[in-house]
């Protein structure tokens, strides 16, 4: 005699809700359906953000502005240091200069005073009053 086997254990009284169900059987698309929200939940805040911090005030290179852009002066006064050409004791004597220059405005202030974020400090007081 062959012995009876054994079936294996159903349950045929699932607990699952028709919700779940649903997102266990179509995973993939409830994922990038999701993706896609979220996406546009955070385009909303930050361009709301942009538009209500006016930083959209000050941006130039928004189309329509070709004239304000027109208008803004450069101060090109930048003193650097070449990339290109050659090392020699004249070019290597000029960038120790050059930064003995930017080393002494740096190490003068002191970081832990509160003045240290100061116009003057951060070197813009000079653009303001050149205008």
């Amino acid at each position: 005699m062959e012995p009876e086997r054994q079936q294996p254990y159903q349950d045929d009284h699932t607990t699952d809700s028709a919700p779940a169900v649903f997102v266990r059987r179509h995973q993939l698309a409830v994922m990038i359906a999701g993706s896609i929200v979220i996406s546009l939940a955070l385009v909303t805040v930050s361009m709301t953000l942009y538009s209500t911090s006016g930083t959209a005030q000050v941006d130039l290179s928004r189309p329509g502005l070709e004239k304000v852009r027109e208008q803004v002066k450069s101060v090109d006064d930048y003193k650097g240091f070449s990339a290109s050409g050659e090392i020699t004791d004249k070019t290597l004597s000029e960038f120790d200069g050059l930064y003995a220059e930017q080393l002494k405005g740096v190490t003068s202030v002191d970081a832990f005073n509160p003045d240290a974020l100061s116009n003057e400090a951060l070197g813009i007081d000079q653009l303001t009053a050149d205008q």
